[in-house]
């Protein structure tokens, strides 16, 4: 009888040596799962980026108006029959001297 619990006192350890150090061993499994809830998170931003990103896309095929606000705040263009108005802070005497 002694010797059927010690063998199975060995194989009991045998099988907590796998289980926590071998191929694929517990804490490695607990790594890949973290890893894949990070990638869960990440690819999630990334499919609302891609939604807004579609979104603005469709807007500027559908309508001018996205097309023009980008033009103007972009590239500073501005429409026919608009005049162009630069408002200049005035330098403050501390912006002259540095000049």
């Amino acid at each position: 009888m002694r010797w059927f619990w010690l063998i199975l006192l060995l194989m009991a350890v045998a099988l907590q040596y796998r289980l926590w150090f071998g191929e694929p061993s517990l804490p490695q499994i607990w790594q890949v799962q973290s890893d894949i809830e990070e990638q869960r998170k990440i690819n999630q931003r990334l499919l609302e980026r891609n939604s807004e990103l579609e979104a603005e896309v469709q807007d500027l095929k559908r309508g001018l108006s996205a097309l023009e606000e980008r033009a103007r705040s972009e590239m500073g263009m501005i429409g026919k029959e608009e005049t162009f108005y630069q408002v200049v802070k005035p330098l403050t005497p501390s912006e002259m001297d540095s000049d």
